[in-house]
């Protein structure tokens, strides 16, 4: 069933203050229209009956070609779901795009000069009224709804996979020679295992996605105040950035925030964010690779 959805959006995307180039990658596409947006612009559109794409991509630092691997994951997946929208499942869509992402960039890292080149991918694809979050690798998206914020991906790292098994706690994670080693990332093997939800969205919710040059410098609470006492989503974006530079800026620094309204129900009384999420495949560092 086709339900009017308006979408709200703004990215950005910074070098920070230490890096030579920048290695990561942004879109909002509507998949119905055709629009595409990978630069700093707020747009505003309809979401058709075919969906619209959020995604952030953050080129491995240290790999030959990371600006190459993110690029390419954010173009392939714009492509893939621009074909194959509408036609089957939007849990299949998103699925099957980004194994396709995955293999494109896996197959270009046989070039010479991009050998082992690789990037994360976190995406949102909002279809109806629900988005599908997809997560390779640790840049992240939260959900804002009504005042509270909620991280609903789970970064992909051996720090992460340390705190879940009580080996570390949250604090001792900064200073963990760990903290940037990935359990896994688009590229680095012919097939990834995808983690994958499903959100059903409400009035007013906020969708937020970073790459870590901004997570590892701001806390949830901070990007929640932040959004909450801006303007509108640009200026919003701006302060995130320049705060980020403020306190280091030692990586590429990207974020895009949107915010939807149209027909969807408000959120309930006592409803949290969890509440409206479910698990359609975890991502399982122990689970064989298929």
């Amino acid at each position: 069933m086709y339900v009017a959805i308006n979408l709200t959006a703004y990215g950005q995307s910074d070098i920070g203050l230490v890096r030579q180039r920048n290695e990561d990658a942004f879109v909002v596409a509507d998949l119905t229209g055709g629009g595409v947006l990978q630069e700093p612009r707020m747009v505003r559109f309809e979401i058709g009956e075919r969906g619209a794409l959020l995604a952030v991509s953050d080129g491995l630092g240290g790999h030959r070609g990371g600006e190459v691997a993110s690029a390419l994951v954010v173009e392939s997946l714009c492509r893939t779901m621009s074909e194959q929208a509408g036609r089957e499942s939007s849990e299949h869509v998103v699925q099957n795009a980004t194994a396709r992402a995955n293999r494109e960039v896996w197959e270009a890292a046989h070039r010479p000069g991009l050998e082992r080149m690789g990037a994360t991918l976190t995406a949102l694809y909002i279809h109806e009224n629900a988005a599908y979050i997809a997560e390779v690798g640790d840049s992240r998206a939260y959900v804002l709804r009504g005042g509270d914020i909620t991280q609903v991906t789970r970064d992909q790292s051996y720090t992460q996979l340390l705190v879940d098994e009580g080996a570390i706690n949250e604090q001792e994670v900064e200073n963990s020679p760990l903290q940037n080693m990935l359990l896994q990332a688009m590229g680095l093997e012919p097939s990834v295992k995808v983690a994958l939800e499903r959100l059903e969205l409400r009035q007013r919710d906020c969708l937020i996605l970073c790459s870590d040059g901004l997570s590892k410098k701001l806390e949830a609470h901070e990007l929640r105040d932040v959004v909450l006492s801006s303007p509108r989503l640009d200026a919003a974006c701006d302060t995130l950035i320049r705060i980020a530079n403020e306190r280091g800026g030692e990586d590429n620094i990207t974020v895009v925030a949107a915010g939807v309204s149209g027909d969807l129900p408000p959120p309930s009384a006592g409803e949290r964010v969890r509440d409206t999420i479910r698990v359609l495949r975890a991502y399982n560092p122990l689970e064989p690779q298929h």
